[in-house]
């Protein structure tokens, strides 16, 4: 059974009621609420508002006190980034037990309020692949929520495909369809068709039911405290990105010595304070590939940065010279003020192979257990680990190396050392199968053992092999 297409329950009477029509359901609980309850709270929240559009302050204020009430609050957001520093915030969708609402903050004066409940509250923070959702939270407060679930990361973490969009979710725990027709909406311009409220409304709907659903398969598998603990690791990181040498993620970086990585930091510094000024998109001020060869070209000379093909822009030129001035604040700096290079661990070609291989083992095993593979290892992980396993590098302990650590270590470093010490090997079940490979060596099998029987994947069938197809085509 191919985890991304195993069977999934359809949603229960109650699940499907309440995602729809909550009010036939006036005993039900979902969020950890009472559903009568919160869609009467919801009621006295929306009573003034127009349908489910927030639009006026006073409603905004109203509703910002329901939510402070709230177990459960599901949000999403719609923006515009292709021509602005940071994302332009147009609207928040937002479901909650009890109902939904769209917030527009282009018709308020202030929206801080949410943000604030978002972070602050002890109630659970729901989203779909949510990395735009934790950076409006950090570019407004500074900090993230208390509790956060993102249904996509937990999709990964029972086997379904990873990242999975919104709208496949849906379809694989809801059985539900969504539309397509507003993906390229003018989300600025207003007032919005009810079309448009419509869709947005749907990217919400389902948060909750499918966070339900989600959430018992985790505890069935054993799963919550993974989901959990890489909900969190995954929330800090983009908050590490947000704050801590942003200038590294300029492309090509990671190959710079010390002194190039020193005229990156004062380049991007400088793009970064134009980019805010003219509230445009950093890379579209210097693009990154600019930044890299004047880094190695390593000279503050107006001639030779001059020469760089791509500055010959009349809006770069008159700016050249304040390049000059960075690169040589740059080069003045004493060399222990410059940045220290973090270059990704790099192995030898047959060492590669190796890692190659368990690349292959690792998405068997994957297969095996119900989680998506990407979610457990990346190729840079698989290095480290066989670095790590074999003492290449001296300055590697286990507490860097990901999959010496938590659930990751659980999950498949016992496999993965067998398979480097020979004693377990790969081998061909069923050539037509949706998982053609398993593991074999003693105890191999034992791996499936975590895994609820009901989760297992049924042994493919080896009688007499895979049928063969004739040459003309016919069976």
């Amino acid at each position: 059974m191919n985890p991304e297409s195993h069977d999934i329950d359809p949603p229960s009477n109650d699940a499907e009621a309440s995602a729809r029509d909550p009010s036939e359901q006036s005993q039900a609980v979902l969020g950890g609420e009472n559903i009568a309850e919160a869609q009467e709270a919801h009621r006295q929240a929306m009573r003034d508002a127009d349908d489910s559009m927030i639009v006026r302050q006073a409603d905004f204020d109203r509703y910002c006190d329901h939510l402070s009430r709230c177990a459960t609050i599901a949000f999403d957001t719609e923006f515009v980034s292709e021509d602005c520093h940071r994302p332009d915030l147009c609207l928040i969708q937002v479901a909650t037990a009890g109902g939904m609402a769209v917030i527009d903050p282009k018709m308020l004066d202030d929206v801080e309020r949410f943000w604030e409940i978002i972070v602050d509250g002890d109630h659970e923070t729901v989203v779909h692949a949510g990395r735009e959702e934790m950076r409006f939270c950090l570019f407004s407060t500074g900090r993230l929520p208390k509790r956060l679930f993102d249904v996509q990361l937990a999709a990964g973490f029972i086997g379904l495909e990873y990242p999975g969009a919104y709208r496949t979710l849906v379809h694989r725990l809801m059985q539900r369809e969504l539309a397509k027709e507003e993906t390229r909406t003018n989300w600025r311009h207003r007032p919005l068709n009810d079309a448009q409220i419509s869709y947005a409304l749907l990217d919400v709907e389902y948060l909750i039911p499918m966070r339900e659903r989600l959430g018992a398969r985790l505890v069935e598998l054993g799963r919550d405290g993974w989901c959990d603990a890489e909900t969190r690791s995954w929330a800090e990181g983009v908050q590490r990105a947000e704050t801590q040498d942003p200038w590294r993620r300029v492309s090509g970086a990671t190959n710079l010595d010390a002194r190039g990585l020193a005229i990156v930091r004062e380049l991007w510094q400088w793009r970064e304070e134009l980019a805010i000024r003219r509230n445009s998109p950093a890379r579209r001020v210097l693009r990154d590939d600019l930044i890299i060869e004047l880094a190695k070209r390593g000279s503050s000379s107006l001639q030779r940065i001059k020469s760089v093909r791509g500055l010959e822009r009349s809006d770069l030129k008159r700016h050249l010279e304040d390049i000059a001035n960075r690169i040589g604040d740059a080069l003045a700096m004493p060399r222990e003020d410059w940045p220290e290079p973090q270059r990704p661990m790099s192995i030898g070609p047959p060492l590669s192979l190796l890692v190659q291989f368990l690349q292959t083992a690792l998405g068997c095993l994957c297969r095996d257990q119900q989680i998506a593979p990407p979610i457990v290892a990346t190729s840079q992980d698989l290095r480290e680990f066989v670095a790590y396993r074999l003492g290449l590098a001296d300055t590697l302990q286990a507490e860097d190396v990901a999959l010496m650590q938590g659930w990751r270590h659980e999950l498949v470093a016992q496999p993965l050392e067998h398979l480097m010490r020979g004693e377990w090997s790969i081998g061909v079940e069923n050539p037509l199968a949706d998982q053609p490979l398993r593991l074999v060596g003693p105890g191999a099998d034992d791996q499936l053992q975590s895994v609820p029987e009901s989760f297992q994947r049924p042994k493919s069938p080896r009688r007499g092999g895979p049928r063969r197809r004739r040459r003309d085509g016919k069976k």
